[in-house]
């Protein structure tokens, strides 16, 4: 037990904890904000990837760093408008899409790959962000280095969250957004286009999502490989559903989850994880957040139209 506290007692614990909830945050916040509108996206995962990807390759090819992100936002949002058109307009099944959209963006990205790099034996590394030190926050102990060392990318995604409750719950927009996902009728009887509304919602939560998969190569890891999305988009839908479809508590499902995963990598190399197999500390995280998903999600209020199509004139 005091090796636990020793763990949770240390400031790189924590650092590492908001870090590997970044790229959550933005897939979660994405994810919400289609889901608000009644749209369910399960192409998150591809979008991830291919977020990953094509931020990466164009720093690789010489665009900077914001340069990277904003192609991985526009590459998402393609994506998203593919998935948008599918699904809102047409009516198909947002489960079936959704899945599509997912294997064709990450077939897409290792395709891309494999043209653009026939002879790479090993992924080629990029000059990802780095630390951005406030001042004077920095200094707060064990919760100045976890919150205010993080990358410019870090500091993005908590923008997000505030940006995305912001508007859902303080502006026109946002009311309307929600009302898209609750009642599309009532907003079609109020002369606004419940098409555009939920294509556009898509179109930005999947641009977040992209984001999101950019922070791994841009922020992270510095580079692109096979799998690195690692199930992390299909973690954000299960985050949606525990956070209630609030962004605020969609956000402490993230650090929890990624809590939880920053523990099991610290448990790993004490005593404890020599004696126990490092696949039990591999499926720790997504157990506790299944337990922490039953509980919490007992009383959420799934938006009353989600995945239902909607066809002005219809009832």
């Amino acid at each position: 037990m005091s090796m636990l506290f020793d763990i949770l007692l240390t400031a790189s614990f924590w650092a590492a904890a908001v870090r590997i909830a970044s790229p959550l945050i933005f897939a979660t916040m994405g994810e919400l904000i289609c889901e608000r509108a009644g749209i369910l996206n399960l192409g998150i995962e591809g979008i991830m990837v291919i977020g990953a990807f094509s931020g990466w390759m164009a720093v690789y090819l010489g665009m900077g760093l914001w340069g990277g992100v904003a192609v991985a936002m526009l590459a998402g949002m393609l994506f998203g408008l593919l998935h948008a058109t599918l699904t809102v307009p047409f009516g198909l099944s947002q489960h079936v899409v959704g899945l599509g959209v997912t294997l064709l963006a990450t077939s897409t990205s290792y395709f891309a790959y494999r043209l653009i790099l026939p002879e790479v034996t090993s992924p080629p590394k990029i000059t990802p962000f780095q630390p951005l030190e406030i001042p004077y926050l920095v200094d707060i102990p064990l919760i100045g280095p976890a919150l205010f060392a993080q990358t410019a990318l870090t500091y993005a995604a908590f923008a997000v969250v505030a940006i995305t409750a912001i508007t859902l719950y303080r502006t026109p927009l946002g009311l309307a957004i929600r009302a898209a996902g609750e009642s599309p009728g009532a907003v079609a009887a109020q002369g606004l286009s419940v098409t555009g509304l939920r294509m556009g919602a898509v179109i930005v939560g999947s641009g977040l999502m992209a984001v999101g998969g950019a922070f791994l190569t841009l922020s992270a890891f510095s580079s692109f490989f096979f799998e690195m999305v690692n199930g992390r988009g299909w973690i954000c839908i299960a985050l949606v559903v525990f956070g209630a479809w609030r962004p605020g508590k969609a956000l402490l499902g993230a650090l929890l989850f990624a809590g939880f995963d920053a523990l099991q990598i610290r448990l790993q190399q004490t005593p404890i994880g020599q004696a126990v197999p490092y696949q039990m500390f591999l499926m720790a995280p997504y157990i506790l957040s299944i337990l922490a998903l039953i509980l919490m999600s007992r009383r959420a209020q799934v938006p009353a139209a989600l995945m239902q199509p909607f066809n002005k004139g219809e009832r």
